[in-house]
């Protein structure tokens, strides 16, 4: 951890070089571009998940009237604060998550706010230089900008290309980036062009199984274009459980049919997070483990041990359960067959 401090110092340090030796004119042109940047990247507070890890990450606006597009992490576990540029403090909700890109979106309750445009294709180039903005470290606090980082592209490439050994569910290109910007509070922070347009969102903390490594990378804004729009649009959302029971109580499923122990349910949020699995049950049969965070069950969204009890009521005993589950960094889909 000191070493990529450490590191991410000194890429401080090599902004300030590289500004330094700038024209007063550039160098004044590009502190306005990155100023406004970070006008329109927002922190966020929520949850630890259950090993108590950092609570904090990062968010860009996307529209000014309070959508905010972010890494999908356990940081969500809960509905997040969301802090402004200027210091303001929101409560947010979830309006939608696509797992397969590690992405969600979040509103706000406020409008005429500066955003970013999404843009549908990729602007960056290997070599480019580039600007990382996030609550790198959870640094700054109140009204203070986000922290910024220059570098630029190492390179684009696919994240799969190492055969697996990156324990994440995103199989499309990424920009690897020659900044340290794995490190906690930087997921779901905005990567820019020197002109301050978006390019990507940074990733999570992400390390390679075989060798050690950790990854620097962003998600392309183009990637995520679509998914954004359709969650805004209201085409792709997770929709609130039906409370409903559409079929008799004794023909349902519950998690004791099913093998699962969760945690301690105490409050009324309480993660659909996995205590124990029983021997020979359904459970076991999928795959399922302890610890294994529940995040949709038969394409809808678990918010909370309570809504995923509701759910199961409505399902027949005798049909399967299609779960998405998150374990550690990796998103997998699991069919309980009873």
């Amino acid at each position: 951890m000191i070493g990529r401090m450490l590191m991410g110092r000194l890429s401080l340090i090599a902004m300030m070089v590289v500004v330094g030796s700038l024209s007063a004119a550039s160098q004044g042109t590009l502190s306005s571009w990155t100023r406004d940047a970070q006008r329109r990247v927002v922190k966020i507070y929520g949850a630890g998940g259950m090993k108590g890890l950092e609570a904090y990450q990062s968010g860009f606006l996307v529209s000014p009237d309070g959508h905010i597009a972010t890494a999908w992490s356990y940081v969500l576990d809960v509905d997040p604060i969301v802090q402004l540029d200027d210091g303001r403090r929101f409560e947010s909700t979830i309006v939608g998550f696509e797992p397969a890109l590690e992405l969600a979106v979040l509103k706000i309750d406020a409008s005429d706010l500066p955003y970013f445009a999404v843009e549908s294709e990729s602007s960056a180039n290997w070599g480019d230089p580039v600007i990382a903005i996030s609550n790198l470290f959870n640094i700054a606090t109140g009204n203070e900008p986000a922290s910024v980082m220059q570098g630029s592209v190492a390179s684009i490439t696919k994240l799969d290309a190492r055969r697996g050994t990156f324990k994440t569910p995103y199989r499309g290109n990424v920009l690897i980036l020659d900044l340290i910007a794995n490190n906690p509070g930087a997921a779901g922070g905005a990567l820019v062009d020197a002109r301050g347009n978006l390019i990507g969102m940074l990733g999570k903390e992400l390390r390679d199984t075989a060798t050690g490594v950790w990854l620097n990378y962003a998600v392309p804004a183009a990637a995520l274009r679509g998914t954004i729009g359709d969650i805004i649009a209201g085409r792709k959302t997770t929709a609130p459980v039906d409370t409903t029971p559409m079929l008799a109580r004794d023909r349902s499923h519950d998690f004791t049919s099913l093998g699962m122990v969760m945690v301690p349910d105490v409050l009324e949020s309480t993660p659909a997070y996995v205590d124990e699995v029983v021997a020979g049950s359904a459970a076991q049969s999928a795959g399922l483990r302890p610890d294994d965070l529940v995040l949709l069950a038969n394409g809808t969204r678990v918010e909370s041990q309570r809504s995923f009890r509701k759910l199961l009521r409505t399902v027949d005993r005798r049909d399967d359960v299609n779960l998405t589950i998150q374990r550690d960094s990796e998103i997998l889909n699991l069919v309980l067959r009873p």
